[in-house]
């Protein structure tokens, strides 16, 4: 582990995986701590140069879709203890806001995403990777309640979506990532007893630090 650095808990697993439940389950389990959440999908690429049909278009399961270097270069400079402007994307318009959050850094950094152990840059900057596996049923179950209720969308557009893009880009490229992670999660946020374990661990690298 590094030492006087923040630690970097890396979250992964497919759209509809329970990865959101699990990170807000450890960051809920240190209440009292300096914790933060780093989202992936923050760090959508800006596309205000593309028409609206053209965004409609975009493969947002596909590595290309993310501004990696951007979160490449925002964790190195929270990891160095300065803070971050994180973009905020704003899914009606399907593009980046002109809006920014500052983040001051903290000394947990969980980083939440679908394609977050798909670069080698990303997996060097982790302390501990997991990855959230559920089966496809639950995942296009929750994603289809998420699309929805949160995000406008109707639900043959989500079901489309998932078949021609999300399924086809899982496997392609999120599934393959489950090899690089240290422990995976089964069934997401109910599984209590792994979640119990990633905090446990964690909690003992904050006592060393």
């Amino acid at each position: 582990m590094k030492n006087n650095q923040p630690i970097v808990i890396g979250v992964t697993g497919g759209s509809g995986s329970g990865k959101t439940s699990v990170s807000r389950a450890i960051f809920n389990h240190f209440p009292n701590h300096s914790i933060m959440m780093l989202e992936q999908d923050s760090y959508y690429k800006d596309q205000s140069h593309l028409s609206f049909e053209e965004r409609l278009a975009t493969n947002y399961d596909h590595p290309f879709a993310f501004d990696t270097d951007l979160l490449i270069e925002h964790l190195q400079q929270l990891l160095n203890y300065q803070a971050i402007e994180k973009p905020v994307y704003d899914y009606v318009a399907h593009t980046r806001s002109s809006d920014v959050l500052i983040q001051e850094p903290k000394e947990v950094i969980i980083l939440e995403g679908i394609l977050i152990l798909e670069d080698s840059r990303l997996r060097e900057l982790m302390d501990i990777k997991l990855y959230v596996d559920t089966d496809d049923d639950i995942r296009i179950i929750r994603r289809i309640k998420r699309d929805m209720e949160e995000r406008g969308r109707t639900l043959d557009s989500v079901i489309e979506q998932y078949l021609t893009v999300v399924k086809p880009m899982y496997h392609q490229f999120i599934e393959s990532t489950k090899r690089y992670a240290d422990v995976i999660v089964p069934e997401g946020g109910e599984n209590h007893v792994a979640i119990d374990l990633i905090t446990t661990k964690v909690a003992s690298i904050l006592n060393e630090n």
